[in-house]
């Protein structure tokens, strides 16, 4: 399928400013943009935003970008200047939306603080994503989302129980972070519905993934309980564990439900297991998770994959395969779903990328371009802002763009 947004989504005529760099910030405004907001990206005339430069490139061209950046349009803008300033200021008098992710004071020092841009548009909504958030010890400090996988207790978490910790290989803490912020200004938004005025965000990369952790700290609090790293096994139940097959594929087996444990034992040729008193409860079969390794370890080390897949399905039992990319490509799941799309692209042609987050019955969103070139829609913007071609070449001529 080829990615085409419908004429107008469902938040058609919300206008959004991207000032963020480096991840959250910038995909909570990516995420807002798959569903019809008018996205435009500020960035620096000398210092685009590093995503352009992360990972792999084609033909000189970062292909992250071209996710992060897509349903934006893009101008430049040294927000540090006074000229900048005033632009930025015009800008923010007909938008919905400010996303940044400065550290704490740096746009109160450019004089473009909460006071400045709610005296140019009351209604506006200043979401501030940054690693510490506004207040605290820390809140000046550089954070990137690297440091809030390890202090929340993901890290620690993470890993086999004789290893060390481990750090996710993707940004996971900033993508919890997008999909909270992205949240966050629509509910800010809704308040303003019943208000007319706008207000802050503050968010703290750090926050949204010790909520995804579940009940850490009520465990702490009541019980004094700290959860230990216990590899790809659970604490709460069992078997839960990823198992080798006689073709050499990974198989991934949850069996959170006792009904469903008892299907999988049974499955293979163990269903003596299901009527130990331990296997009752989820924490009992976590406790013998080493038993009910080996029933289920051996049984799928005996069987090919698509043999496993079977017979779990038939079983009604929960398993799935282990991807990676490639497999994922062409899996048919993601396939009905059209998880992966095709955009056209003016510079690099066709390309693939994950399509919206969600599906809308009535009112989709859509990808209408992929991420575009560094400043590509500065002249189109200003003058959309009444400034003359002589104004927008003399600001570039002072480096402001």
């Amino acid at each position: 399928m080829t990615g085409s947004a419908p004429a107008a989504g469902p938040l058609a005529g919300l206008r959004v400013l991207d000032l963020a760099t480096l991840f959250a910030g910038p995909l909570a405004a990516t995420l807002l943009g798959d569903f019809g907001a008018e996205v435009i990206k500020v960035e620096h005339p000398d210092r685009p935003d590093p995503s352009r430069g992360h990972g792999p490139a084609k033909d000189g061209v970062g292909l992250w970008w071209k996710l992060l950046g897509r349903n934006k349009r893009t101008v430049t803008l040294d927000l540090s200047t006074p000229a900048g300033r005033e632009v930025l200021l015009r800008l923010a008098a007909g938008a919905d939306v400010v996303i940044e992710n400065f550290r704490p004071g740096t746009l109160e020092r450019w004089g473009l603080g909460w006071e400045e841009l709610s005296a140019a548009n009351p209604r506006l909504v200043l979401a501030r994503v940054t690693g510490f958030g506004q207040v605290g010890p820390y809140a000046r400090r550089p954070c990137f989302g690297t440091l809030a996988e390890a202090m929340s207790g993901f890290a620690a978490l993470t890993g086999d129980p004789d290893g060390p910790p481990t750090l996710p290989p993707f940004g996971l803490a900033d993508s919890i972070a997008a999909l909270t912020a992205a949240y966050a200004v629509m509910t800010a938004l809704a308040g303003r519905g019943r208000t007319g005025r706008g207000q802050v965000v503050d968010l703290a990369i750090i926050e949204p993934i010790l909520t995804v952790l579940g009940p850490q700290p009520l465990w702490y609090d009541q019980l004094g309980y700290v959860q230990p790293r216990t590899g790809n096994r659970s604490p709460n139940n069992a078997p839960r564990n990823t198992y080798r097959s006689a073709d050499d594929r990974w198989l991934a087996v949850s069996a959170s439900a006792t009904s469903v444990a008892e299907r999988v034992v049974r499955l293979v040729g163990r269903p003596e297991l299901a009527e130990e008193p331990w296997f009752s409860t989820g924490s009992g079969r976590a406790a013998h998770a080493h038993l009910l390794d080996e029933a289920v370890g051996g049984w799928i080390g005996r069987h090919k994959a698509e043999e496993v897949v079977g017979a779990f399905e038939e079983a009604q039992a929960a398993v799935a395969v282990v991807h990676d990319v490639r497999d994922v490509m062409t899996d048919p799941q993601y396939a009905a779903l059209e998880t992966v799309t095709e955009v056209d692209d003016p510079e690099l042609g066709p390309l693939r990328m994950q399509n919206v987050l969600f599906r809308l019955s009535a009112t989709p969103g859509g990808i209408r371009w992929a991420g575009r070139p560094h400043g590509a829609d500065t002249d189109a913007v200003l003058a959309e802002l009444g400034l003359s071609a002589a104004e927008v070449a003399a600001l570039r001529e002072d480096r402001v763009l």
